[in-house]
């Protein structure tokens, strides 16, 4: 029994133990330097001596299989020394048999747990490299394998795959992490998440979660339907005044938006060996006959993606080509990439010469602010308007039609052009869309694109009232894929009735949800132009975005 525990006790330890085993340099008996230079010279004296004697054979016409005795010495230690330099300088199969002793005394043994392993392990394998990973951590004490991962024996990455639960992998991860930078986390909270939802799709190496306060602006009411917006932000007064503009927004009846485009983008760069070259497969791409041939291949990647249109660009003998395609009720990035590689690889049977040199090549243009997405557009394109009584303005807004159409003048058209603005003809757009994007699971990075807008208001009804209008050439949302299956992320899009796919129609949740960031960003835009306009900027945020209280000493 003693044995047994002691059996048990070492199966749930780390071994490290040294090898007793040699190294396989020590089957000679010389110094290591020594063994070196003499294979290094036996290695080269018997190449140089086969060399120089089969020159002469040739010369001779002699055949060469004929072989003497010291060409049979010779190539013997030829053979040997290629052996032996093989071996000293790692090539995998001879390490494989040479050093497999010795490895398997490093693996990190601990004890079996005969569970099955959660969703979690089975989604991905988080493997990078491509060496054999550790061996199955399952059920063992969680400081053994924390020092393991400080010691750097474990890697971080695979904690979920080898551990088989994604909450305590996060939180062996986050031990480590403290005690390799001498930094603590407390603040960052780990508990009350769901880790299993962002294995393999959101997130990787997790070790807690940042919290964000979701407020409500509204309701908005647009296009006839009433909609409470969740916005997560940290920026005080953001949501309060929204939630203005959607009041001003109501009591003049509410806005009406127009859906103009939608198409999704991906543009990757080929090469030629001349601009001739290039300009044909520009002339193909773009010749109408061709387009059902290269839609038929596109299309066969996914059910909802569909090539809408190929614009190319030559810069020299490089070619950009820009596809746009129909992604339903996905943002559409990866959708539409693997459109784009089926096209690629038809293409490469009929223009051999055509060198692929990315995916992508910046003509897309993803996540960067770029004139040809303000231009041509870029995922969904929406103009949002509405007409806003002049008593409205007064009460609700605490300003004048006037000064708000002529602060706009001076402000989001010539300050922006002076600025030499591109797609940033507005007050605080991207307030707004990175706002709900965070709330409803979108990509934040792409708020670069989506913020692009320009807003005009001028006087209708004899000068009376307000018209006020939002252009967006380039909102990028989907209710489907990524960030928008997490439970919060969830919530808030069941809260604006767009959650998952559309059942009706493909692509109408993600339509709707583009029009609802259009609506709220004329809110936000009407408000915040308000409060220029009427000095109290200032006065608001010192009030309601400024705390006296010490928030790092409130418990998580």
């Amino acid at each position: 029994m003693e044995a047994r525990r002691k059996s048990l006790h070492s199966s749930k330890t780390f071994h490290h133990e040294p090898s007793t085993k040699k190294p396989s340099c020590d089957a000679v008996s010389l110094p290591l330097c020594v063994a070196n230079a003499v294979f290094f010279t036996v290695f080269f004296t018997v190449v140089y001596y086969l060399l120089s004697h089969w020159r002469e054979k040739i010369r001779t016409s002699t055949p060469l299989h004929l072989v003497t005795l010291s060409e049979m010495i010779a190539l013997v230690a030829f053979f040997a020394s290629c052996i032996y330099l093989l071996g000293f300088f790692g090539i995998g199969f001879f390490h494989s048999f040479v050093l497999k002793e010795d490895d398997d005394s490093n693996d990190v043994v601990l004890k079996h747990n005969s569970g099955k392993l959660t969703p979690c392990a089975q989604a991905l394998d988080c493997t990078i490299v491509t060496s054999p990973p550790p061996a199955l951590v399952t059920d063992g004490d969680d400081e053994d394998i924390i020092k393991s991962v400080v010691d750097g024996k474990t890697p971080s990455y695979a904690l979920e795959s080898k551990l088989g639960d994604c909450k305590r992998a996060a939180s062996i991860r986050r031990e480590a992490l403290e005690r390799i930078t001498g930094k603590s986390l407390t603040g960052l909270p780990l508990e009350g998440f769901d880790y299993d939802s962002i294995f393999g799709q959101c997130c990787e190496l997790p070790v807690g979660y940042v919290q964000i306060p979701v407020g409500i602006a509204g309701p908005l009411l647009l296009d006839g339907n009433e909609f409470s917006v969740p916005m997560a932000t940290t920026e005080g007064c953001l949501v309060a005044s929204t939630n203005r503009g959607c009041k001003a927004i109501h009591l003049s009846g509410g806005a009406t938006s127009v859906l103009l485009k939608d198409g999704m983008t991906r543009a990757p760069v080929v090469r030629f060996g001349s601009a001739e070259q290039a300009a044909e497969l520009k002339f193909f791409l773009e010749n109408p006959a061709n387009f059902g041939k290269l839609s038929a291949v596109f299309n066969k990647s996914s059910r909802f993606g569909r090539l809408q249109s190929i614009k190319c660009a030559i810069a020299g003998k490089n070619l950009y080509l820009r596809f746009t395609c129909g992604t339903g009720d996905a943002m559409g990035m990866n959708m539409v990439s693997k459109g784009v590689q089926n096209v690629l690889e038809f293409l490469q049977d009929k223009f051999p010469d055509m060198d692929i040199i990315g995916i992508s090549g910046n003509f897309c243009s993803d996540k960067k602010p770029a004139a040809v997405n303000w231009i041509e557009g870029r995922g969904k394109s929406v103009v949002c308007e509405a007409v806003i009584k002049c008593d409205v303005v007064q009460k609700v807004l605490k300003t004048s039609v006037e000064a708000l159409v002529e602060l706009n003048m001076l402000k989001n058209l010539t300050g922006s052009a002076m600025a030499g603005a591109l797609g940033g003809f507005n007050a605080h757009a991207s307030n707004i869309v990175t706002a709900i994007y965070l709330a409803t699971g979108q990509d934040p990075a792409q708020n670069v694109e989506s913020s692009h807008c320009i807003t005009m208001m001028e006087l209708v009804n004899d000068g009376k009232d307000l018209h006020v209008s939002v252009t967006m050439p380039s909102i990028e949302v989907g209710t489907v894929g990524g960030g928008t299956q997490l439970a919060s992320q969830s919530a808030c899009l069941n809260l604006l009735g767009v959650k998952g796919a559309s059942k009706e129609t493909p692509g109408a949740n993600a339509r709707l949800l583009a029009t609802i960031v259009a609506g709220s960003v004329l809110a936000g835009e009407l408000s915040l132009m308000s409060a220029l306009a009427a000095g109290q900027l200032v006065k608001s945020h010192m009030k309601y975005n400024r705390s006296n209280k010490d928030n790092t000493k409130v418990p998580s």
